[in-house]
């Protein structure tokens, strides 16, 4: 294993054991932000540490600062090299993501039962991960002092929605005064349903609001919160040895979206067929545009696009590896060629130079 990737990897289990330790604190001051982000942050070290294993970067060319947590995600889930993370696994880091920024910035007020979920689903990925990737099992890096998260666990989404919505419901009757309160614990519900929704960033209070004022009508929290609606918790075995894995239900979609789509999470746009995504070699695409294939793969390199997931990507079958091209990178190179022309690019090219 890289130095680098190694480093990283010890990182990241001494943040999943400080989560652990915070979790199992015997009183409740700070606990929760405290739990969320060192969860969060452990995950951060150890998508980095996966990455560099399996040959990737978690830094941009000439970047000094290294790739930020979403784009960690992005490359587990859709880097053909380096992928080891499902669509599942990907909702569960998002999710995570979501608690600890609110925790961390804002008014997070998350149950006991959700905060469960969260960590414990959290665990048994982290587990997942480190197995998959580096073959090494989590207790070989837990003292054996440390009790890990164990205790009794709502395994039923709905039953859990259900205990929430009505604490919520109560918050909210009038003269209470307590709608500061109820958006607070309203916030990590609308988060994880965003989540699975693939909506980005936090809710805003007006989002939260309108869903106070669904609950407070009497809406069920299936018809609420649909995106929560079509997952479910798997759990296996029992006491230290559980594991929670949260996975959707039969017929619901996961997608992917392209990176910094506005509103978009990581989980958002299904592409159902990747060899029907990129559907051209270097030479149809030449044809496409009407140049030959020198001035195109020259133009493709001048423009960085086999970088960008959007536009390329390769594929192994057997021992042959194919280069392929999306419909949208015909549309990358005519916009390019509104600025310079395809024998100016192939110019600079021949110098050896690249777009800024």
């Amino acid at each position: 294993m890289k130095r680098e990737a190694k480093l990283l990897l010890r990182k990241a289990c001494d943040s999943l054991i400080l989560s652990i330790e915070l979790f199992n604190r015997p009183h409740d001051r700070g606990r929760i932000a405290a739990t969320l982000i060192q969860l969060d942050h452990s995950f951060e070290m150890l998508m980095k540490a996966a990455i560099l294993h399996r040959g990737g970067r978690i830094r941009e060319r000439r970047a000094k600062e290294t790739i930020g947590f979403d784009a960690c995600v992005r490359r587990g889930l859709s880097d053909g090299k380096i992928k080891f993370l499902t669509e599942e696994q990907a909702l569960v880091l998002q999710t995570i993501n979501g608690l600890r920024d609110a925790a961390q910035h804002h008014l997070l007020d998350i149950s006991e039962d959700q905060l469960y979920v969260h960590v414990q689903s959290g665990v048994t990925l982290f587990r997942d991960i480190l197995k998959n990737v580096f073959d090494q099992e989590l207790a070989s890096h837990l003292p054996e002092r440390v009790l890990p998260v164990s205790t009794s666990p709502p395994t039923d989404l709905a039953t859990l929605f259900d205990t929430e919505v009505a604490a919520i419901r109560k918050l909210l009757l009038p003269g209470r005064r307590r709608r500061v309160e109820a958006l607070a614990r309203l916030r990590p519900l609308a988060i994880l349903d965003g989540t699975i929704r693939g909506e980005k960033g936090q809710p805003g209070d007006a989002d939260l609001r309108r869903l106070g004022e669904d609950i407070r009508s009497g809406k069920k929290w299936d018809s609420v919160f649909e995106g929560a609606a079509s997952v479910e918790i798997k759990a296996d075995g029992s006491g230290p040895g559980l594991a929670l894995r949260l996975s959707k239900k039969e017929g619901i979609p996961i997608h992917l979206v392209k990176e910094g789509t506005p509103g978009a999470s990581v989980v958002a746009v299904k592409r159902v067929d990747e060899l029907g995504f990129y559907n051209l070699g270097a030479k149809q695409l030449a044809e496409k545009l009407g140049l030959t294939m020198p001035k195109t793969v020259a133009i493709v390199d001048y423009l960085g696009m086999r970088e960008d997931p959007e536009c390329y990507k390769e594929f192994r079958i057997g021992k042959t590896k194919f280069k392929r091209y999306s419909q949208k990178a015909i549309q990358r190179i005519k916009d390019a060629l509104k600025k310079e022309t395809a024998e100016e690019i192939w110019a600079k090219r021949r110098r050896g130079g690249r777009k800024k």
